[in-house]
């Protein structure tokens, strides 16, 4: 696993260099007997923006649209291309436009499920003879995240809990309720797992990288937690940081700036 990992990062980095060449996309990848992730190209393009697709007896279930109606709406056509199934259940895994932005372009009669879940942390769906969990496994990315699990195919769609070989964008995020969010996240007995950004790769190499994401989080936080204990300001601490391996992770110019102010403001009490 290590090998098939290692080989994972290295095409990452070389395909993170340029990001995603928008030509090859969208991408619909088949999962399971009727699961499929939707990937298309961020409006940063950096990188992909994911979505899940299950397709039911009793309909079809999408966790995360687009980050606008025409982009979403390239998803519904694909969906439609594989199934006369109408789109039923829509779960808002990430309240941030570029996974909601397009939400209009879903049938008026959908289903939006959303944080915080009605009955506490879990919903729990059967949708045909498919079983399908909605579940809030704590604060990470939006700080509204939930996540998606079929428990039959072990297959977890993380949203923005979870980015693939992308430096945490904690904008919104209480960091530390992060690094346990994942945590939980991990304990699921999963065995392919989807980010909510980023390339899919095997099912090993995405749980390898998923426990490699929460490694990230842990330095981000202890690094700027020293920086703050230095005496550092924002400015300096941005120029100080020692980020590692996770240095070469995309988007790291934007997003660490934005993880030190968030710590610094977590230390401070700021944040709730």
């Amino acid at each position: 696993m290590k090998t098939l990992f290692a080989l994972a990062m290295l095409l990452q980095t070389v395909a993170s260099a340029t990001g995603p060449n928008p030509a090859d996309f969208p991408q619909q990848t088949k999962l399971a007997e009727h699961v499929y992730v939707w990937s298309d190209v961020h409006p940063s393009g950096l990188y992909t923006t994911n979505n899940l697709i299950v397709i039911t007896s009793d309909g079809v279930l999408v966790a995360d649209g687009q980050r606008d109606a025409a982009t979403t709406k390239k998803m519904i056509d694909g969906i439609g291309a594989l199934t006369k199934q109408p789109i039923k259940v829509v779960v808002i895994g990430s309240e941030h436009g570029d996974h909601t932005g397009g939400n209009a372009s879903f049938p008026s009669a959908v289903t939006f499920i959303k944080s915080p879940l009605p009955k506490g942390k879990e919903t729990m769906l059967k949708m045909g003879g498919t079983d399908i969990q909605v579940l809030d496994r704590g604060r990470a990315h939006t700080g509204t995240d939930l996540v998606v699990y079929l428990p039959k195919e072990k297959i977890l769609f993380a949203s923005e809990a979870y980015s693939h070989h992308i430096f945490p964008n904690m904008r919104a995020a209480v960091p530390a309720e992060w690094v346990q969010t994942v945590r939980n996240i991990r304990a699921i007995d999963a065995n392919t797992i989807i980010p909510g950004h980023g390339y899919v790769e095997d099912g090993p190499a995405m749980k390898a990288s998923l426990a490699e994401f929460e490694k990230a989080l842990q330095h981000i936080v202890a690094e700027a937690t020293r920086l703050h204990a230095s005496g550092a300001s924002v400015e300096a601490a941005t120029k100080q940081a020692n980020w590692g391996p996770y240095a070469a992770w995309t988007a790291t110019d934007r997003n660490a700036p934005v993880a030190i102010q968030r710590v610094y403001d977590a230390i401070d009490g700021k944040l709730k």
